[in-house]
């Protein structure tokens, strides 16, 4: 698969994706009528490789232009267009395995009375009140977004006479699920809340994912920062279809294994500064921890996921 195949499939699990996820994503806030609720989220996208200081260098002259409050997005259209170019990356725990970069990050979004579709989700808004949203919603699993990032590698192994010899090493592939659930999304003075609860509906693995994330927003003139964090419970059919081995698929390299259901745990920072209306200079970092039954797996080499992104955004 080329890199740029893979930085899409990467966008449209992460950025549909929660989550993330994954480092984009992960949980973009969807209020369905951006007039009411005011919060234009910063997007999460890789590794930085660019400081923020040397993007603001760059965007001198605009800067001096703008104003020095922290501009509102357009009240009155349904459609929510962007694109943030940089450079970043998201580490990939599978063994065999190469980073996902992230160069490119379309925001796509539109909100109708009642349906909307948000960066590949698609929802439909069951109430929305004053402080918070509730929506039915169909998406595709992000846990998929690790194994188009795999190698078929020869790895050196002693046989019974304990002579080395060379065995195929390839990561069993695994297909994508369509998931439907219900989400919340609250806010208030107190930061902003994600709930939600996600069943897989097209049979590939069966099981559910509950998820819940918290962050908070701080202006400060040009200047937003957001911290957050989240909790994700996978049940034990999404974990071991994700990161199991089949009696079928096991090797002396991967034997057969059976993952049970686990806690994954997140966290994240994002910093921003707007550069005039529709430019922002960006720096996002995030870390994951994988439960420990997915951590366990023979085809996973790392418990953690690290991702980061520095770069500009452009807001339509």
């Amino acid at each position: 698969m080329s890199s740029a195949t893979s930085t899409l499939c990467y966008k449209f699990d992460t950025a549909l994706i929660n989550a993330a996820t994954g480092i984009l994503s992960s949980s973009v806030m969807r209020f369905r009528h951006p007039s009411k609720h005011r919060n234009s989220r910063l997007r999460v996208l890789g590794k930085a490789l660019f400081s923020l200081s040397l993007l603001l260098a760059l965007f001198g002259s605009s800067t001096a232009m703008a104003d020095n409050t922290y501009p509102e997005p357009d009240q009155q259209s349904s459609w929510r267009l962007g694109a943030a170019l940089g450079y970043g990356q998201r580490t990939n725990p599978l063994v065999n395995s190469d980073n996902i970069v992230v160069v490119l990050d379309l925001d796509i979004a539109w909100f109708g009375e009642h349906w909307f579709f948000d960066n590949g989700d698609l929802g439909l808004t069951l109430q929305d009140k004053e402080n918070y949203t509730l929506n039915l919603i169909g998406r595709i699993n992000s846990d998929r977004v690790f194994f188009s990032k795999t190698n078929t590698r020869f790895v050196s192994i002693s046989n019974n006479v304990n002579e080395p010899m060379l065995v195929e090493a390839e990561v069993p592939d695994r297909d994508y699920a369509i998931e439907l659930g219900v989400e919340l999304l609250a806010e208030g003075d107190w930061g902003y809340l994600q709930a939600a609860a996600f069943h897989d509906v097209s049979g590939k693995h069966e099981g559910y994912e509950l998820f819940a994330e918290y962050s908070y927003l701080l202006r400060k003139q040009r200047w937003v920062f957001e911290p957050s964090a989240g909790l994700s419970w996978k049940s034990q059919e999404l974990n071991d279809y994700y990161y199991g081995v089949r009696k079928s698929e096991s090797s002396k390299v991967f034997p057969a294994y059976e993952a049970g259901a686990g806690l994954n745990w997140q966290a994240r920072f994002k910093v921003g500064y707007q550069l005039n209306r529709h430019w922002m200079a960006l720096v996002v970092a995030e870390y994951e921890h994988l439960n420990s039954d997915a951590a366990s797996s023979p085809i996973v080499d790392e418990s953690s996921v690290y991702g980061a992104f520095a770069g500009l955004k452009y807001t339509y």
